[in-house]
């Protein structure tokens, strides 16, 4: 494994899919505030079509293990902020926090032209947790973490077959209801995946 391969990798390098008006970056960290009704979501169920959200992410080829920490007030229906692997409007992998029926809930949506939802009760402090995407070959596998040593599976799911190819990936955050929602990710690092991406930390 080479552990080194994505070292070089510095967040000046990454790239908006949909700019937000208030954002900075230091060397380490990214703060975005979200612009009004932003919102990653295909068809399903409410028959809304948005891809407005803001990733702030890398291109890459390869295999990947990106990890971030998340810190942010959810507390307006769809708050969230997490990563995402985003290949076009069509195909794509969120997952994170977003605030559902009265409280922040830990959640993932799959998108292969139509999305899919799932949320669980996160146990734990969700203004601050840590979130880990990896990808390897046609599959990715999400993690997260309260203290980033223990972590629990979020989900194990196949990408879409027509996105083998180079993907974006990198920090997300979204806004459906409301603007405003300040978000700060820390802890940023993009690693060679494990072995065992589904059962190594």
């Amino acid at each position: 494994m080479d552990s080194s391969k994505y070292s070089e990798i510095k967040l000046s390098d990454f790239k908006w899919v949909n700019e937000p008006k208030k954002w900075r970056i230091s060397d380490k960290d990214l703060e975005v505030t979200t612009d009004e009704k932003t919102d990653y979501w295909e068809g399903t169920w409410y028959n809304f079509h948005h891809n407005s959200g803001h990733v702030y992410g890398v291109e890459i080829k390869d295999d990947f293990t990106f990890t971030v920490c998340v810190e942010a007030e959810f507390n307006t229906l769809y708050d969230q902020a997490g990563l995402m692997i985003y290949f076009d409007d069509k195909h794509w992998l969120k997952a994170g926090i977003e605030y559902n029926d009265g409280q922040p809930m830990i959640s993932s949506v799959l998108t292969n032209e139509l999305s899919d939802w799932g949320t669980g009760v996160f146990a734990g402090n969700p203004r601050k947790f840590y979130l880990r995407m990896s990808r390897k070959g046609d599959v990715a596998c999400v993690k997260y973490s309260t203290d980033n040593e223990l972590w629990t599976l979020l989900r194990l799911c196949p990408l879409p077959l027509c996105a083998r190819g180079p993907c974006v990936v990198g920090p997300m955050c979204c806004t459906p209801t409301r603007q405003g929602l300040h978000v700060k990710f820390s802890d940023i690092k993009i690693t060679v995946p494990a072995d065992d991406i589904l059962h190594s930390n």
